[in-house]
């Protein structure tokens, strides 16, 4: 090293770092052209509706998304009005949150992968009635949103067949506030 600025092994591993920078900016813009360029056609599949027994076609939009920084989410409406306990609404969310993912492994693959690698955010908001949770359900698949809607079996807290949370997403966080931005967290 003695009296040199800079000496080899200095000059490659700067030379290594820039070259390593500019690749992976490269693969984020190629990655955001390729996300930009997927078709936003609907996947159009058959669920049974909560309300009664007849099959009604679904439609659930797998929307193309922008890139690697845009914002997704799952929401977890829970209804404050049954008085669960804290065990109870964690484990009826958390059926919820698997419930909507398995649904969106076959309706919304991309913006399930779009929001696995936004880190999979999931927030908890309540509502004050069973009328008010099927709002939001009614209103979240008119925008084409995934949707799981939760029924308790009524072995421990509360009444068998009663609606205890709706998982809406995973999808983009503008998406889904348009539907729960008013609701209050849990």
């Amino acid at each position: 090293m003695g009296d040199k600025l800079l000496d080899t092994t200095q000059i490659i591993n700067g030379l290594a770092v820039m070259i390593s920078f500019f690749v992976g900016y490269k693969y984020a813009l190629k990655r955001g052209e390729a996300c930009a360029k997927i078709d936003d056609t609907p996947a159009s599949t058959k669920e049974t509706t909560e309300e009664g027994a007849a099959a009604a076609a679904v439609t659930v939009a797998d929307k193309n998304y922008g890139g690697f920084n845009d914002n997704f989410k799952m929401v977890l409406v829970v209804r404050n009005d049954l008085k669960m306990g804290k065990g109870k609404i964690a484990s009826q969310c958390s059926h919820g949150a698997v419930g909507a993912y398995q649904r969106a492994v076959t309706r919304t693959p991309r913006l399930l992968r779009a929001w696995e690698q936004c880190g999979c955010a999931k927030i908890a908001v309540r509502v004050d009635s069973e009328a008010e949770l099927m709002a939001i359900k009614r209103s979240a698949e008119q925008k084409l949103l995934n949707t799981c809607l939760i029924r308790d079996a009524g072995r421990t807290q509360i009444e068998p067949n009663s609606k205890t949370v709706l998982a809406i997403g995973p999808a983009a966080a503008d998406d889904i506030d348009r539907v729960t931005g008013h609701l209050k967290l849990l």
